[in-house]
């Protein structure tokens, strides 16, 4: 029975070093590269219990955000570019397109219309202007005592619709329907006057029916002068105003009657 145990330990027990794993790699023939592979890593590895300078060692880095809050470096989010801010994106007044210098110039320009207008301002597709005087001119006719939006609305859609069709006949270069409603709009500045005036006193009379066909000669002129020189028509103004009247008449009788 001491023998048996006495084979069962020198069974167990091996000097296998990894020496005898070189030589037994030469020896036999086997893969070089996985032997090298074997014994760098055999160097690479640190024995049990030698001294490692902290040198060495791997830094953690230090956490010191907040919970639930991670942290972060002004390098990081450069690098993310989170960096932009609200300081490169454009007004909100630009966004939709609204200019305030522009529109206070398109309104000094209605009320002077002896005044040239400047041709790049005016083709512009800007119904700022145009729908603030449709609602005064619907507020001060509301004054008077007469609720007239909807026709107000209705002749000033049907009016640019063929306004458009009619110049572009006879221009060369065309216009869209914004540069047309928007021309339009703003001439119905002066008839904002007219129907201010009707809520004081009455303009069914001689004193009243001169005062709107000078308000209808007003707008007209405007109109033309603004679409003669957004639209380089020379010599065409009086062919022009003439439709405008038209159309600032309906305006005027609705004002008036």
């Amino acid at each position: 029975m001491s023998n048996f145990e006495q084979f069962q330990f020198d069974f167990y027990q091996s000097n296998y070093t990894i020496e005898d794993q070189e030589e037994g790699c030469n020896s036999y023939g086997s893969d070089k590269n996985l032997c090298e592979s074997r014994k760098s890593q055999t160097e690479k590895q640190p024995a049990a219990g030698a001294f490692v300078p902290s040198e060495m060692l791997p830094s953690p880095q230090s956490y010191t955000g907040q919970i639930l809050q991670p942290a972060y470096s002004p390098d990081t989010l450069s690098q993310l570019g989170c960096v932009d801010g609200f300081d490169e994106e454009p007004p909100l007044l630009e966004e939709l397109g609204i200019n305030f210098e522009h529109i206070w110039q398109k309104t000094l320009t209605v009320l002077n219309p002896m005044k040239p207008a400047d041709g790049s301002i005016m083709n512009e597709t800007d119904l700022t202007g145009p729908m603030v005087f449709c609602l005064a001119l619907g507020a001060t006719l509301l004054m008077a005592g007469k609720v007239h939006f909807g026709y107000v609305y209705g002749m000033s859609a049907v009016g640019c619709l063929a306004m458009h069709a009619l110049l572009n006949l006879m221009s060369v270069s065309g216009v869209s329907h914004g540069c047309v409603a928007s021309v339009l709009g703003y001439c119905l500045l002066p008839m904002v006057i007219l129907s201010s005036s009707a809520v004081v006193f009455s303009l069914q009379g001689i004193p009243g029916t001169v005062l709107a066909l000078f308000i209808i000669g007003w707008c007209s002129l405007s109109a033309s002068k603004i679409f003669t020189s957004a639209l380089a028509m020379e010599g065409q103004q009086l062919l022009i105003a003439y439709p405008c009247a038209l159309l600032y008449g309906l305006f005027a009788l609705l004002t008036v009657f």
